[in-house]
């Protein structure tokens, strides 16, 4: 609508919380219509870089597809209904489940926006606490299962995860990451393109592997075409030829490292001829390259979706911090380095180390990490019966149909629950099997402070962002949303359940008492009042050398030879002779207008070029007698999905993609735009029985497919 002239025109300075980039915005209000969305060229992390993404927050505040209150399932189709009522319905479900079979008889699922918006974190797991069950799930076992749990193992908590120095470092190795489309993910890197360039203008080389020359691929100084799911026999390979060669300088790390020695000697162990045949990259140039990381002043190698969401994963991560550790680049400046953020997870009472394999799952046996289960074995959980099936889930934020492998058959387990509650504003592809609906307030009612993102960031800073628009009368924070079902669940069932801080009061205390905060006696006082008197955020310098100091493991030592991980790699080792690659392979891809199945129900996020199609090499079109634009079916071990084919050059033969996160296409959903622009679903492909051999994690990369005329 026309703006009156006589409305006072605002500026509000945020961050954007739609992806890990958290990049600074200034955004420009007449009462309550958004004129503009900029970029905050005085944000000290994202240095005024914004992506599309940011612009649409106009869009998901106005989408009239957006839930505002309370939906019911009811015979003749949803019904809205006051908040107490459904409090209440739901309270009383849930508890009647669990009073008849048990606290397990209950899943929850917690999607990837939970961690994008800080009064899920804080407020989240003590509501999903009231009830005591052990089948807990949720994107990180489709996504960065493998990075928390080498993190634990290695340093002694999930959240110390090494983070390229890309602003200071000579050498930088990336396999299976496309940051010029995502803003970097598990390394929060907004200005990517900007960052790289001051890289090169220093002399700098990106070395990029990726069975597609992906956006960062054109971009790097060099690029590798792998085989899908190979990546550790090229990283094996690289640790091979620097031991061999006696190019390994540890520095000060070998005063703190454990098995160090062991590793090196397993891995030495493999043949070289092999490893190269095995990924597809010659012996000459693994050679170049692992001689050119250990002689780069600093390097550091960063692993992402590709290498995490394989068979081997795990043993992908181990090998990419052995690299920067036996090379001297860990924790050190241009390598790869840990942050320091204001609020710290990691050295802060609450804090949660991890776990591993305290528990299975009941059918698979899958380990459990950090309290929660592969979230693979979620529909096995719901369809097999017995004592311990799930009958009733709680989903946050999440739309797992569309984001967990076979997707097919979560949906029919999903149809099967006794009762199901999401907390969610959007009607999608899960939410529709819900009995009740609960919507929070979107992103800019409320505000937000990133508790995770600073934890991955490549320059320490702080930013809390308040709420641009009041919250309306009727609806309700998804922080309110835990405490009043909390509440409920926690009387009904006679548990104790003591008063909590509001989010805000608790990003508080963690700045107060984190190392910038007043408690650690740091001259910035950092604390919430401080933050609001400094709306483009706070920089707190560049990363900074921390070991021994920062480990979390008894004693402040590396773990360098994990069990789990010398076992992996003999496993690994006897696959070498025996394995062949499939004809044809199936990889995932994104999009930097993309952010998992969220973002596509907003106008100026999917218009242009339809980026949905399946990518195949031309050679591989003309060997299986098909036609560029042509409509294919692609099939593998779970189903089928019928999508059109676009020949091209960026994919390695016998690799094919198909981009995350699409499928818009089932029935009761009310997404009208997503649904104009459906898409397939790769996750209806994948395969809940291929995953990584250590964790459990999803292997949603690489998997065999056949692909034919429709």
């Amino acid at each position: 609508m026309p703006t009156d002239s006589a409305v006072e025109v605002r500026i509000h300075h945020r961050a954007c919380n739609l992806c890990e980039a958290i990049c600074g915005l200034e955004i420009r209000v007449a009462g309550d219509e958004i004129l503009s969305v900029r970029p905050d060229d005085a944000d000290p992390l994202s240095l005024g870089h914004i992506c599309p993404k940011a612009v649409a927050l106009k869009d998901l505040y106005e989408d009239g597809d957006r839930l505002r209150k309370p939906l019911r399932r009811t015979e003749s189709g949803w019904r809205e209904m006051a908040w107490d009522e459904a409090f209440d319905l739901v309270a009383d479900r849930l508890c009647s489940i669990v009073e008849q079979h048990g606290g397990d008889a209950v899943a929850n699922y917690l999607g990837n926006p939970t961690v994008h918006n800080y009064g899920g974190l804080t407020h989240g797991p003590r509501f999903l606490g009231t009830i005591k069950t052990r089948n807990r799930f949720s994107a990180t076992s489709v996504d960065q299962l493998p990075h928390q749990l080498l993190a634990y193992w290695m340093y002694g908590h999930q959240l110390l995860v090494p983070i390229a120095d890309i602003d200071r470092t000579d050498y930088l190795l990336v396999l299976g990451a496309n940051p010029m489309a995502s803003n970097g993910s598990l390394m929060t890197v907004p200005a990517f393109p900007k960052r790289l360039k001051a890289l090169q203008a220093r002399g700098g080389r990106m070395v990029v592997l990726d069975p597609r020359r992906s956006e960062t691929a054109e971009v790097a100084d060099e690029h590798l075409f792998i085989r899908p799911g190979t990546d550790a026999a090229f990283l094996a390979g690289l640790l091979k030829v620097i031991d061999n060669d006696n190019l390994g300088h540890p520095g000060k790390l070998a005063a703190m490292e454990d098995g160090l020695e062991v590793a090196l000697a397993d891995i030495g162990a493999l043949d070289l001829d092999k490893l190269a045949a095995h990924c597809g990259i010659k012996v000459e140039t693994i050679q170049r390259i692992a001689r050119e990381f250990a002689a780069a002043p600093r390097a550091a190698a960063y692993g992402r979706m590709g290498v995490s969401t394989q068979q081997h994963g795990t043993l992908c991560q181990w090998l990419i911090q052995l690299l920067n550790i036996v090379t001297g680049n860990l924790d050190r400046e241009g390598g790869a380095m840990f942050t320091r953020p204001a609020v710290d997870l990691v050295d802060n009472p609450t804090s949660r180390p991890g776990s591993f394999g305290r528990w299975k799952s009941r059918v698979r046996g899958l380990p459990e990490f950090g309290g929660e289960l592969p979230v693979a074995a979620l529909a096995e959980e719901i369809l097999t019966e017995g004592e311990g099936q799930v009958r009733a889930l709680i989903t946050v934020a999440g739309n797992p149909v569309l984001s967990t492998p076979n997707g097919t058959q979560l949906d029919r387990a999903l149809d099967s629950l006794a009762f199901m509650v999401s907390i969610d504003f959007y009607l999608n592809e899960t939410t529709r099997h819900a009995d009740v609906i609960l919507p929070p307030t979107c992103t800019l009612e409320h505000d937000h402070y990133d508790l995770i993102f600073h934890s991955f960031a490549v320059r320490n800073t702080a930013r809390y962002s308040e709420a641009l628009f009041e919250r309306p009368a009727d609806a309700r924070h998804d922080w309110e949303i835990f405490e009043a079902l909390g509440d409920r669940i926690a009387k009904r069932l006679g548990a104790k359940r003591a008063p909590h801080p509001r989010p805000d009061q608790v990003i508080d205390m963690g700045l107060r008492i984190g190392p910038y905060g007043g408690m650690k006696k740091h001259p910035l006082n950092l604390s919430l009042a401080a933050l609001k008197a400094a709306p483009h955020g706070v920089d707190l310098g560049a990363l900074e050398p921390c070991l021994p100091e920062r480990l979390a493991n008894p004693g402040k030592f590396i773990l360098c030879a994990p069990p789990e991980m010398i076992a992996a790699l003999a496993v690994f080792a006897s696959e070498l002779d025996d394995a062949q690659p499939a004809a044809l392979s199936l990889i995932g891809r994104r999009h930097v207008r993309s952010n998992n199945s969220w973002m596509h129900n907003s106008q100026r996020l999917v218009k242009g070029p339809v980026r949905n199609h399946l990518l195949m090499h031309p050679d591989d079109l003309a060997a299986h007698g098909l036609a560029d634009g042509a409509m294919v079916r692609v099939a593998s071990r779970v189903g089928a999905v019928d999508v059109i084919v676009e020949a091209s050059d960026t994919m390695l033969p016998g690799v094919v993609s198909l981009p995350h996160g699409w499928g818009h296409d089932r029935s009761g959903t009310r997404i009208g735009i997503a649904e104009a622009h459906a898409g397939v679903s790769p996750n209806d492909l994948t395969d809940e029985l291929r995953l990584d051999t250590v964790c459990g994690n999803a292997a949603l990369n690489g998997v065999p497919v056949t692909v034919i005329a429709a």
